[in-house]
């Protein structure tokens, strides 16, 4: 989003509509020309480029964590309230904290499930950030998402132990007939990535 004045700079003539939603759009003349999709596995039916496949980390606020209770193993964080973002339960991809716990229970016999029961759950993403950015707990978060917050030190990561993420998968139908513009898109989002 943030780049999207390039686009527009390098390319006025072509009319730009940004269409935000959770909802699949079907791409068809009229509807939508391409698409960026944000899934494990490429879209079917469609032409598809990964742009790019985050990572979820467990990070925090420096306000919240103590100067006395050292973070050094997954175990560490059961000192601390959790924060969460509601993934649909279809999503076996889903990047929860009941997957991280299970993946740290391999490398920490003291992680217990218990220790994210009692989170503090939004239904919004960003609100679950804005609620860790506040130090009201430890979220996990998408590298990408959360990529100005760890640059400007507002989150920090926990530990080398990130869940793997989704793709970035830019989409668009096979024959469309505003493919020059198609093609020109695909070509500038890879020049700006």
């Amino acid at each position: 989003m943030p780049r999207l004045p390039l686009w527009r700079a390098a390319h006025p003539e072509i009319i730009l509509e940004v269409i935000g939603t959770d909802v699949i759009l079907e791409l068809s003349p009229g509807t939508a020309d391409v698409a960026i999709r944000y899934s494990f596995a490429p879209p079917p039916g469609l032409v598809t480029i990964e742009l790019l496949r985050d990572r979820f980390w467990p990070v925090a606020s420096p306000q919240l964590l103590g100067p006395g209770n050292p973070i050094k193993r997954p175990s560490d964080l059961a000192q601390y309230p959790f924060v969460d973002a509601l993934w649909t339960e279809t999503n076996v991809h889903a990047p929860t904290w009941q997957r991280w716990v299970s993946m740290a229970q391999r490398v920490d016999d003291k992680v217990s499930f218990a220790m994210a029961a009692d989170a503090l759950t939004f239904s919004e993403e960003l609100h679950a950030i804005d609620a860790v950015v506040a130090g009201q707990g430890i979220g996990l978060f998408s590298d990408v998402l959360v990529a100005p917050e760890l640059a400007s030190g507002k989150l920090i990561k926990l530990l080398d132990l990130p869940l793997p993420g989704l793709g970035f998968h830019l989409a668009y139908a096979l024959d469309d007939p505003r493919q020059k513009i198609i093609d020109a898109f695909s070509q500038w989002i890879f020049s700006v990535r």
